[in-house]
């Protein structure tokens, strides 16, 4: 499975823009998150928002790797299409998700319960 169509990219790349060109005296952007990635057999979640426009590779997003501490940062989207849990299995895309909350949200959330809940 492909984990960003060109629609997804596209609204990623997007928030990237806004993000790059945010005004510093301004707080950041809040976006909502775009696509959830996980592991069926891993229990890894990202919620990503943005793609660097200067570097397509780099997301930006919420990130849990099933330690009970997840957190905002960047992650390299080649490096999530290699990725292979302990069974073998490639992350995929939630195609049923659909963000309810801002990424700030998602993130109080998830450090209040240790997880991401999506």
């Amino acid at each position: 499975m492909k984990l960003l169509t060109y629609d997804l990219r596209e609204r990623l790349l997007t928030n990237g823009r806004v993000r790059r060109d945010w005004p510093e005296e301004r707080p950041e952007p809040d976006f909502f998150p775009v696509v959830k990635l996980f592991t069926p057999d891993a229990g890894l979640t990202w919620l990503l928002t943005d793609l660097d426009p200067d570097d397509p590779d780099t997301a930006f997003g919420l990130c849990d790797l099933g330690l009970g501490f997840p957190e905002l940062g960047t992650v390299s989207v080649r490096e999530l299409e290699a990725l292979r849990g302990p069974f073998g299995l490639g992350i995929e895309r939630d195609d049923h998700f659909d963000a309810s909350m801002t990424l700030s949200a998602y993130a109080v959330d998830a450090k209040r319960h240790g997880r991401i809940r999506a």
